[in-house]
């Protein structure tokens, strides 16, 4: 797997400083103070990288234009960092892919917990080995039987939404787009269809929740999508 981070921030300071954090978890970081410069370190180590921290407030090509380039070819965690509290620049950039974002000043522990936690699940997805039983609050999934219990009680799920479950259950507190759902779970190209994930996701919360009006394992991020709540 590897090993590397890719640290993409004009702030030369604030680069040294998250490349020693990284040291401290026994990785390696490249250091990229522009859009542009960072796109090339990709291009020329394509699979190395198990995490790259992208500043949103980079000269020339901003960090928004950045993340469009890298998701055309690349499925890297991205975290992102913004100085502004604007809650539509957070919105952005989870709908462009990025999978977790830091408001600028924020906490190295803070840096590392997130660092940590998406390099966690990006190695353990590529590894392909998922938890034979997930056990969540009042829930649990047993992935090689395929079935799930509620407070005890088998819940009947068609194949498709326990499929939707799983890689909801399996990904807890990351947001993800209709877009990232569909051709994770159909495996197939997406259609534009967004009537028919919200259909599924509207079926398999009648089936789950106890409040379907008012989900707790099934969260809406409005204008982005949806993410399972870490807190099941």
């Amino acid at each position: 797997m590897p090993n590397k981070v890719l640290i993409i921030d004009d702030d030369t300071e604030l680069c040294a400083l998250m490349k020693k954090c990284a040291a401290q978890k026994g990785l390696e970081a490249d250091l990229a103070y522009t859009g542009q410069e960072g796109l090339s370190k990709l291009a020329d180590n394509n699979d190395a990288y198990c995490l790259v921290i992208l500043d949103v407030m980079l000269p020339g090509m901003d960090g928004f234009k950045v993340l469009t380039q890298l998701r055309k070819s690349s499925t890297v965690p991205v975290l992102m960092l913004t100085a502004k509290g604007d809650e539509a620049d957070k919105v952005t950039g989870l709908s462009l892919g990025a999978d977790d974002y830091l408001t600028k000043p924020f906490s190295i522990n803070e840096l590392m917990a997130r660092m940590e936690s998406l390099i966690r699940r990006y190695t353990t997805f590529n590894k392909g080995i998922p938890s034979d039983i997930i056990y969540l609050k009042n829930m649990v999934i047993d992935i090689m039987n395929r079935t799930v219990s509620v407070n005890g009680r088998i819940i009947d799920l068609t194949g498709k939404e326990f499929d939707l479950l799983v890689f909801l259950a399996s990904n807890k507190g990351r947001v993800f787009t209709k877009k990232q759902i569909y051709t994770q779970v159909w495996k197939d190209e997406y259609a534009f269809d967004d009537n028919n994930i919200m259909s599924f996701i509207s079926k398999l919360r009648k089936k789950i929740e106890p409040n379907p009006e008012n989900p707790f394992y099934i969260l809406t991020v409005h204008g982005v999508g949806y993410r399972f709540n870490k807190e099941a």
